[in-house]
């Protein structure tokens, strides 16, 4: 039985975050990490779904009428719900989509765990979009919605620039490869962040979000363009600081870490995922004696 395979890559936003929704240029990275997906054709009338973790241990399983979409078992009814709002979307952007065949059975691989925040889900709907044969902007849009940033890296394998003019998404790979990147290192908080909810939380915030997209741009081309750690770690800051005073949050520096020599820079939604040090070969050490054991270089991370 031949099957079809899909792969997409994880992704990391380095800068622009919330503002990205408000035309804000981001520099984003696809990560070394991402998600499998492969379609085997059978003769049942069922969609049957298992899901693996990046240790191989099946987190998710559903089992699905093909032609109806309803659901006749699942191991998490909240999973199988948000898998359906994708596979529909799908089939409302291709009407012909599952119709080849009388039975499907769908298996995804995570090759990084689950609560990263690397793109479990933007990775999961490039995927069906691939298969399904439709734009994975226009899937994520009729879905979860989201400025569509990681979809752009589950699809590109070099750091991007990326940004939203008139809601349409404009990619440009860049060649962000600075002389300091073995002194950049990323760590994770030990706890995954809702980014819809900090993503209804910005919005809801009053403040003027067009200078803050200008803002933040503006940083963006800096930290593209920079060879100098010292300038990087000021730009960083410099990041931080605007971020901080329009969500109203304190810098997480400031929170956990201000006895740190290197700079410290929240990613994407504050208060979760991974963050961005700069340091050298002792910063694994010090932010393990903190209790964050997840420390990556960025060499170790960006495809």
């Amino acid at each position: 039985m031949k099957s079809k395979k899909f792969y997409s890559n994880g992704k990391l936003l380095l800068s622009g975050e919330y503002a990205i929704l408000d035309g804000a240029s981001g520099l984003a990275i696809p990560t070394k990490y991402g998600q499998h997906l492969k379609v085997s054709k059978n003769d049942s009338p069922l969609l049957s779904w298992k899901s693996l973790d990046e240790k191989g241990t099946i987190w998710f399983t559903g089992s699905y009428n093909k032609d109806s979409l309803q659901e006749i078992s699942s191991s998490d009814k909240d999973v199988s719900k948000r898998l359906l709002k994708i596979i529909l979307g799908a089939q409302r952007l291709n009407s012909d989509f599952l119709k080849e065949h009388k039975g499907y059975v769908v298996e995804t691989k995570l090759t990084f765990p689950r609560d990263w925040g690397l793109g479990s889900s933007s990775t999961l709907i490039n995927n069906i979009a691939n298969w399904a044969n439709v734009n994975a902007f226009h899937l994520l849009a009729s879905t979860f919605g989201g400025s569509g940033y990681d979809i752009a890296c589950a699809q590109h394998n070099k750091p991007i620039l990326f940004c939203l003019e008139n809601k349409q998404p404009i990619v440009k790979e860049v060649d962000f490869n600075p002389s300091f990147k073995n002194e950049l290192y990323l760590v994770y908080l030990n706890k995954k962040q809702n980014s819809q909810e900090s993503i209804a939380q910005y919005r809801n915030r009053d403040f003027d979000k067009t200078q803050l997209a200008a803002n933040l741009s503006a940083i963006t081309s800096k930290m593209c363009l920079c060879q100098n750690i010292v300038v990087f770690e000021e730009l960083m800051n410099e990041h931080e600081a605007l971020l901080s005073n329009v969500l109203d949050m304190p810098k997480l520096k400031d929170v956990f870490f201000s006895d740190y020599d290197g700079a410290i820079k929240s990613l994407g939604a504050w208060g979760g995922d991974f963050f961005l040090a700069t340091g050298n070969e002792h910063t694994p050490h010090y932010f393990m004696k903190k209790g964050f054991h997840t420390i990556i270089p960025y060499n170790g991370m960006v495809l």
